[in-house]
Formats: structure tokens, C-alpha cells, sequence
């Protein structure tokens, strides 16, 4: 049977370290500790610059601290980029931007043989 990642772990790496919610709050700048709960419940995604005081905090990547949020936006971004190699593909050659286009081309070429940074380990 297949499980689905939650949402984020943020719950258990603060429950883990001991602090309460109102605690993590004041450690990243914010003012009440309700925004904490609502990161964890997954009803708001916290700011870049909240997120990156996160990472740093409990020295995990967000990507994987939020991988439930992290898989389905890099779905999405991977349907996008098909989307637009398609239509790159489909272009024609003899634009004016075809060395433009050679070269997006090439970037996804080289893209496809990159590991993911947060690629799933089994």
C-alpha cells in the first residue's frame, strides 16, 4: 500500500527539539504563535524568508521539510516544462530565434541527466 507524504514535518522537528509553538514564533520574527500552527496544519505556507529561517533553524531543506508540498509543485513544474519542450520542439527551425531555441533545448537536454537535489531515497 501506497502512503502519501504529509504535508510538511514541521510538527515533529519542533516537537522533537521541545520548543512550543509560541517559542519557534519569536525564534523566526513572528509575532504570534498561531502562525506556527497554521505552517504545520498545512493552511499557510510561511514566506521564503520564514522558510529559509526554518532550513536554517533545524538544518533541513525546506523541499524536504515541506516534501508533501515540494512533490506536488515539482509535478507541476515538471508538466510545465514539458509542456514548453513541446512547443520548443514544434517551433520553427528557420525562426530567427533558432539558436535561441537550440539552446533552451540543450538546457533540458542536460536538465533530464541532473539528479533532482531532493531526489526521493528509498
Amino acid at each position: 500500500m501506497l502512503h502519501s507524504k504529509p504535508p510538511n514535518y514541521l510538527r515533529a522537528l519542533r516537537r522533537q527539539s521541545g520548543l512550543t509553538q509560541r517559542e519557534l514564533a519569536v525564534i523566526l520574527g513572528c509575532a504570534k504563535g498561531g502562525i506556527v500552527s497554521r505552517y504545520e496544519r498545512s493552511r499557510h505556507l510561511p514566506r521564503l524568508r520564514i522558510a529559509l529561517a526554518i532550513e536554517a533553524m533545524f538544518r533541513v531543506p525546506v523541499a524536504s521539510m515541506f516534501s508533501g508540498e515540494f512533490a506536488a509543485i515539482d509535478e507541476d513544474v515538471e508538466k510545465q516544462l514539458e509542456n514548453l519542450e513541446v512547443e520548443l520542439r514544434s517551433s520553427s527551425s528557420k525562426s530567427t530565434k533558432a539558436a535561441e531555441t537550440a539552446r533552451k533545448l540543450l538546457w533540458f537536454a542536460n536538465r533530464r541527466r541532473q539528479e533532482p537535489p531532493y531526489a526521493a531515497k528509498s
